[in-house]
Protein backbone atom coordinates (compact mmCIF):
# COMPACT_ATOMS: atom_id res chain seq x y z
CA UNK A 1 0.00 0.00 0.00
CA UNK A 2 1.37 3.43 -0.96
CA UNK A 3 1.49 6.39 1.41
CA UNK A 4 -1.38 7.95 -0.55
CA UNK A 5 -3.45 4.79 -0.11
CA UNK A 6 -2.65 4.72 3.62
CA UNK A 7 -3.71 8.35 3.95
CA UNK A 8 -6.99 7.66 2.16
CA UNK A 9 -7.65 4.61 4.33
CA UNK A 10 -6.89 6.60 7.48
CA UNK A 11 -9.24 9.40 6.42
CA UNK A 12 -12.03 6.94 5.69
CA UNK A 13 -11.51 5.29 9.06
CA UNK A 14 -11.73 8.59 10.92
CA UNK A 15 -14.97 9.48 9.11
CA UNK A 16 -16.47 6.10 9.94
CA UNK A 17 -15.40 6.28 13.59
CA UNK A 18 -17.01 9.68 14.01
CA UNK A 19 -20.19 8.42 12.37
CA UNK A 20 -20.43 5.70 15.02
CA UNK A 21 -19.94 8.09 17.95
CA UNK A 22 -22.38 7.44 20.83
CA UNK A 23 -25.59 9.40 21.14
CA UNK A 24 -25.66 12.01 23.87
CA UNK A 25 -27.82 10.26 26.45
CA UNK A 26 -27.43 9.15 30.04
CA UNK A 27 -25.86 5.87 28.91
CA UNK A 28 -22.57 7.01 27.39
CA UNK A 29 -20.58 4.09 28.84
CA UNK A 30 -22.96 1.46 27.47
CA UNK A 31 -23.25 3.26 24.14
CA UNK A 32 -19.46 3.49 23.87
CA UNK A 33 -19.25 -0.29 24.22
CA UNK A 34 -21.94 -0.62 21.53
CA UNK A 35 -19.99 1.71 19.24
CA UNK A 36 -16.72 -0.18 19.72
CA UNK A 37 -18.49 -3.44 18.92
CA UNK A 38 -19.97 -1.89 15.78
CA UNK A 39 -16.48 -0.81 14.71
CA UNK A 40 -15.27 -4.38 15.17
CA UNK A 41 -18.24 -6.07 13.51
CA UNK A 42 -18.18 -3.75 10.51
CA UNK A 43 -14.46 -4.34 10.09
CA UNK A 44 -13.56 -0.66 10.34
CA UNK A 45 -10.71 -1.91 12.51
CA UNK A 46 -9.98 -5.41 11.16
CA UNK A 47 -9.04 -8.40 13.36
CA UNK A 48 -5.41 -8.18 14.47
CA UNK A 49 -5.15 -4.45 13.82
CA UNK A 50 -4.82 -1.65 16.34
CA UNK A 51 -7.29 1.02 17.31
CA UNK A 52 -6.06 4.62 17.13
CA UNK A 53 -4.25 5.80 20.30
CA UNK A 54 -6.51 6.45 23.24
CA UNK A 55 -6.44 10.23 22.96
CA UNK A 56 -7.27 10.15 19.24
CA UNK A 57 -9.96 7.50 19.59
CA UNK A 58 -11.67 9.39 22.42
CA UNK A 59 -11.64 12.53 20.28
CA UNK A 60 -13.01 10.70 17.22
CA UNK A 61 -15.78 9.07 19.27
CA UNK A 62 -16.35 12.30 21.21
CA UNK A 63 -16.21 10.63 24.63
CA UNK A 64 -13.93 11.13 27.61
CA UNK A 65 -10.75 9.10 27.85
CA UNK A 66 -11.96 7.69 31.18
CA UNK A 67 -15.18 6.38 29.58
CA UNK A 68 -13.25 4.95 26.66
CA UNK A 69 -10.73 3.26 28.98
CA UNK A 70 -13.54 1.63 30.99
CA UNK A 71 -15.28 0.40 27.83
CA UNK A 72 -12.07 -1.07 26.41
CA UNK A 73 -11.42 -2.81 29.72
CA UNK A 74 -14.81 -4.51 29.55
CA UNK A 75 -14.25 -5.59 25.94
CA UNK A 76 -10.84 -6.95 26.89
CA UNK A 77 -12.41 -9.03 29.66
CA UNK A 78 -14.99 -10.33 27.18
CA UNK A 79 -12.28 -11.26 24.67
CA UNK A 80 -13.10 -8.78 21.92
CA UNK A 81 -9.85 -6.82 22.19
CA UNK A 82 -6.39 -7.27 23.65
CA UNK A 83 -4.31 -4.52 25.22
CA UNK A 84 -0.54 -4.62 24.81
CA UNK A 85 1.85 -2.45 26.76
CA UNK A 86 5.16 -0.95 25.76
CA UNK A 87 6.56 0.02 22.38
CA UNK A 88 4.26 -1.05 19.58
CA UNK A 89 1.48 -1.57 22.08
CA UNK A 90 -2.10 -0.38 22.08
CA UNK A 91 -5.59 -1.83 21.82
CA UNK A 92 -5.91 -4.54 19.17
CA UNK A 93 -9.00 -6.26 17.80
CA UNK A 94 -8.83 -9.93 18.73
CA UNK A 95 -8.26 -12.30 15.83
CA UNK A 96 -11.13 -14.48 17.03
CA UNK A 97 -13.36 -12.26 19.18
CA UNK A 98 -15.91 -13.67 21.57
CA UNK A 99 -19.63 -13.55 20.96
CA UNK A 100 -19.96 -15.40 17.70
CA UNK A 101 -18.02 -12.99 15.48
CA UNK A 102 -17.05 -15.60 12.90
CA UNK A 103 -19.54 -15.56 10.02
CA UNK A 104 -21.25 -18.71 8.85
CA UNK A 105 -18.93 -20.79 6.70
CA UNK A 106 -19.54 -22.05 3.19
CA UNK A 107 -20.05 -25.54 4.63
CA UNK A 108 -23.08 -24.52 6.68
CA UNK A 109 -26.36 -25.91 5.43
CA UNK A 110 -28.43 -22.96 6.55
CA UNK A 111 -30.74 -25.18 8.58
CA UNK A 112 -32.23 -23.29 11.54
CA UNK A 113 -29.81 -20.39 10.99
CA UNK A 114 -32.62 -17.88 11.01
CA UNK A 115 -34.38 -19.18 14.11
CA UNK A 116 -33.54 -16.06 16.14
CA UNK A 117 -35.08 -13.68 13.57
CA UNK A 118 -38.79 -13.29 12.85
CA UNK A 119 -40.02 -12.76 9.30
CA UNK A 120 -41.04 -9.24 10.32
CA UNK A 121 -37.53 -8.43 11.57
CA UNK A 122 -35.96 -9.69 8.35
CA UNK A 123 -38.35 -7.70 6.15
CA UNK A 124 -37.93 -4.56 8.25
CA UNK A 125 -34.15 -4.74 7.87
CA UNK A 126 -34.39 -5.34 4.13
CA UNK A 127 -36.81 -2.42 3.69
CA UNK A 128 -34.60 -0.10 5.74
CA UNK A 129 -31.54 -1.17 3.78
CA UNK A 130 -33.23 -0.67 0.40
CA UNK A 131 -34.34 2.88 1.22
CA UNK A 132 -31.03 3.98 2.75
CA UNK A 133 -28.56 2.37 0.38
CA UNK A 134 -30.39 3.20 -2.84
CA UNK A 135 -30.55 6.79 -1.63
CA UNK A 136 -26.85 6.79 -0.80
CA UNK A 137 -25.95 5.57 -4.29
CA UNK A 138 -28.12 8.26 -5.88
CA UNK A 139 -26.72 11.07 -3.73
CA UNK A 140 -23.12 9.89 -4.17
CA UNK A 141 -23.54 9.93 -7.95
CA UNK A 142 -24.84 13.49 -7.74
CA UNK A 143 -21.69 14.83 -6.07
CA UNK A 144 -18.93 16.78 -7.80
CA UNK A 145 -16.27 14.32 -6.69
CA UNK A 146 -12.74 15.50 -6.01
CA UNK A 147 -9.67 13.62 -7.17
CA UNK A 148 -8.99 12.33 -3.61
CA UNK A 149 -12.59 11.11 -3.33
CA UNK A 150 -12.30 9.30 -6.65
CA UNK A 151 -9.09 7.73 -5.42
CA UNK A 152 -10.80 6.70 -2.17
CA UNK A 153 -13.61 5.05 -4.15
CA UNK A 154 -11.20 3.26 -6.47
CA UNK A 155 -9.12 1.96 -3.54
CA UNK A 156 -12.21 0.64 -1.71
CA UNK A 157 -13.47 -0.98 -4.91
CA UNK A 158 -10.14 -2.67 -5.66
CA UNK A 159 -9.76 -3.91 -2.10
CA UNK A 160 -13.26 -5.39 -2.10
CA UNK A 161 -12.75 -7.03 -5.50
CA UNK A 162 -9.55 -8.73 -4.34
CA UNK A 163 -10.93 -9.90 -0.99
CA UNK A 164 -10.75 -13.49 0.10
CA UNK A 165 -13.88 -15.37 1.06
CA UNK A 166 -13.07 -14.89 4.75
CA UNK A 167 -12.64 -11.11 4.40
CA UNK A 168 -15.45 -10.45 1.95
CA UNK A 169 -18.15 -9.23 4.33
CA UNK A 170 -15.81 -6.88 6.21
CA UNK A 171 -14.50 -5.33 3.00
CA UNK A 172 -18.00 -5.25 1.50
CA UNK A 173 -19.11 -3.17 4.49
CA UNK A 174 -16.15 -0.83 4.02
CA UNK A 175 -17.04 -0.32 0.35
CA UNK A 176 -20.64 0.57 1.17
CA UNK A 177 -19.46 2.94 3.92
CA UNK A 178 -17.11 4.62 1.43
CA UNK A 179 -20.04 5.30 -0.90
CA UNK A 180 -21.85 6.91 2.02
CA UNK A 181 -18.82 9.00 2.96
CA UNK A 182 -18.55 10.65 -0.46
CA UNK A 183 -22.14 11.92 -0.17
CA UNK A 184 -20.79 14.49 2.27
CA UNK A 185 -23.73 13.84 4.60
CA UNK A 186 -22.89 12.73 8.16
CA UNK A 187 -26.53 11.66 8.58
CA UNK A 188 -26.30 9.33 5.58
CA UNK A 189 -23.03 7.89 6.89
CA UNK A 190 -24.71 7.17 10.23
CA UNK A 191 -27.68 5.63 8.42
CA UNK A 192 -25.33 3.44 6.36
CA UNK A 193 -23.59 2.30 9.54
CA UNK A 194 -26.95 1.24 10.96
CA UNK A 195 -27.95 -0.40 7.68
CA UNK A 196 -24.75 -2.45 7.50
CA UNK A 197 -24.91 -3.37 11.19
CA UNK A 198 -28.46 -4.66 10.84
CA UNK A 199 -27.77 -6.43 7.55
CA UNK A 200 -24.60 -8.07 8.86
CA UNK A 201 -26.48 -9.60 11.78
CA UNK A 202 -28.56 -11.43 9.17
CA UNK A 203 -25.69 -12.17 6.79
CA UNK A 204 -23.68 -13.79 9.58
CA UNK A 205 -26.42 -16.41 9.82
CA UNK A 206 -26.25 -17.65 6.22
CA UNK A 207 -23.48 -19.47 4.33
CA UNK A 208 -21.05 -17.78 1.98
CA UNK A 209 -21.92 -18.75 -1.60
CA UNK A 210 -19.15 -18.13 -4.11
CA UNK A 211 -21.34 -17.57 -7.22
CA UNK A 212 -23.24 -14.94 -5.25
CA UNK A 213 -19.94 -13.21 -4.42
CA UNK A 214 -19.06 -13.12 -8.12
CA UNK A 215 -22.42 -11.50 -8.84
CA UNK A 216 -21.88 -9.04 -5.98
CA UNK A 217 -18.50 -7.97 -7.36
CA UNK A 218 -20.08 -7.37 -10.78
CA UNK A 219 -22.90 -5.35 -9.22
CA UNK A 220 -20.44 -3.36 -7.10
CA UNK A 221 -18.57 -2.45 -10.28
CA UNK A 222 -21.76 -1.17 -11.92
CA UNK A 223 -22.60 0.93 -8.86
CA UNK A 224 -19.02 2.24 -8.76
CA UNK A 225 -19.01 3.12 -12.46
CA UNK A 226 -22.35 4.93 -12.20
CA UNK A 227 -21.19 6.99 -9.20
CA UNK A 228 -17.99 8.01 -10.97
CA UNK A 229 -19.96 8.87 -14.12
CA UNK A 230 -22.39 11.02 -12.14
CA UNK A 231 -25.35 8.95 -13.32
CA UNK A 232 -27.71 9.00 -10.34
CA UNK A 233 -30.44 6.92 -12.00
CA UNK A 234 -27.99 4.19 -13.02
CA UNK A 235 -26.42 4.18 -9.55
CA UNK A 236 -29.81 3.77 -7.90
CA UNK A 237 -30.85 1.02 -10.32
CA UNK A 238 -27.57 -0.88 -9.89
CA UNK A 239 -27.84 -0.65 -6.11
CA UNK A 240 -31.44 -1.94 -6.25
CA UNK A 241 -30.30 -4.96 -8.27
CA UNK A 242 -27.49 -5.61 -5.80
CA UNK A 243 -29.78 -5.41 -2.76
CA UNK A 244 -32.44 -7.57 -4.39
CA UNK A 245 -29.95 -10.41 -4.87
CA UNK A 246 -28.89 -10.34 -1.23
CA UNK A 247 -32.49 -10.02 -0.07
CA UNK A 248 -33.46 -13.13 -2.03
CA UNK A 249 -30.77 -15.17 -0.27
CA UNK A 250 -31.71 -13.84 3.15
CA UNK A 251 -35.38 -14.60 2.62
CA UNK A 252 -34.52 -18.06 1.37
CA UNK A 253 -32.32 -19.00 4.32
CA UNK A 254 -34.03 -17.06 7.11
CA UNK A 255 -37.71 -17.30 6.23
CA UNK A 256 -39.77 -19.09 8.83
CA UNK A 257 -41.09 -22.49 7.64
Amino acid sequence: MTQADEAQASGSQVTALRAIAPARSGNIFEETIECLLQIIRLGIIPPGQRFPPERELAEQLRVSRATLREAISELQTAGWVSVRRGRGGGTFVSSAPAGGWAPASASDTGANLGAEFSAMEVEDTLTWRRVIEMGVAEVAAGQDLTAPQRGQLAAAMDTSRQSSLAEYRRLDSQLHLTWAQVTGSPSLVRSMVESRTRANKLLERIPMIEPNLVHSHEQHQRIHNAILAGDADAARTAMAEHLDGTAALLRGFLAEP
